[in-house]
């Protein structure tokens, strides 16, 4: 795990924005041991409010509208009409005041202020060269639309498996920022270059041993030697796949070799580190097109 970030991130530690009496929570990541980010869905009530800054950076993504908010910082009031795919983000470390003026459906994303930190060390900002993220009011970036669609998917499904996907997540969430929403944004360049074959055996071989624990990405990357924002890139580029994907049909192929036997579906799903056999269905259908009751008749007849 990156050293100081906590293995949970919860409600407690955003603006408070979810608290407000007539707002609706759809779902939250609270108690899903999700430590790169925290994400809520709800459905907002108008409003107006000042909040406290909070060390962390916070994104808002309109799913429906359009609706007006005004935005004050310091002394610098912004107002936009903001539409479906809409963003509001404000980097950690900024007190601000906000009127939302209509009824709203949005997905709330706070970045860990320590995964920004690390991409940036990744990147070779450090010092006087050091890149802060910038707010924005009303813009469209069709790539943190799809990251944060990505992290409420995960959100929703309630997979406490998803720790590795949502840490790769936001560490691409904090490369795109930092590459188009920081003060120098343009200016900076991923490394390049990908993993010796021996840091993908060690990261394989920890994955092989651990397939049935819920995995972090820092987990895997410890093992590696790297920090997890070079070892995401770097894996993909020398496997092929994310590591999440990796790791989800490794999880897949030895439930393969499980259902060659006559273990129960359900204990099977668990000693391949799935949830329960609802979720091994799911994910072993998706890569494989059949169930796991299907697989093993095939396999038997």
């Amino acid at each position: 795990m990156t050293p100081g970030l906590a293995a949970g991130f919860g409600v407690k530690e955003t603006h408070g924005i979810l608290w407000q009496p007539a707002n609706e929570v759809r779902a939250a990541s609270d108690g899903l041991g999700w430590g790169s980010l925290y994400a809520s869905t709800q459905r907002e009530a108008p409003y107006q409010g000042q909040f406290s800054a909070v060390k962390d950076h916070l994104i808002i993504l309109h799913l429906d509208g359009p609706v007006g908010v005004s935005r004050a910082l310091g002394r610098s009031l912004s107002h936009r009409v903001v539409g479906p795919g809409g963003l509001f983000m404000l980097p950690g470390g900024l007190d601000f005041g906000v009127r939302l003026e209509g009824y709203l459906e949005s997905l709330h994303l706070y970045l860990r202020h320590q995964i920004v930190e690390e991409v940036a060390n990744d990147f070779g900002f450090r010092g006087t060269d050091r890149a802060e993220l910038v707010p924005r009011l009303g813009v469209r970036d069709p790539m943190i639309e799809q990251l944060a669609l990505n992290v409420r998917d995960a959100l929703t499904h309630r997979d406490p498996t998803s720790q590795m996907y949502v840490d790769y997540i936001a560490r691409l969430l904090a490369a795109h920022l930092l590459r188009k929403h920081s003060t120098s944004a343009g200016e900076s360049g991923a490394p390049v270059g990908g993993l010796t074959r021996a840091q993908v055996e060690r990261a394989i071989d920890y994955m092989e041993t651990n397939l049935c624990e819920p995995l972090t990405l820092a987990d895997v990357a410890n093992a590696s030697g790297l920090s997890p924002s070079h070892f995401a890139r770097r894996f993909k580029s020398a496997t092929g796949a994310p590591p999440h994907q990796y790791l989800m049909a490794m999880r897949v192929e030895r439930a393969k070799r499980l259902l060659m036997q006559r273990e129960p579906i359900a204990e099977i799903a668990l000693a391949c580190g799935f949830t329960h056999q609802e979720h091994l269905t799911r994910i072993f259908r998706r890569l494989t097109g059949l169930t796991p009751a299907s697989f093993r008749r095939a396999a038997q007849s």
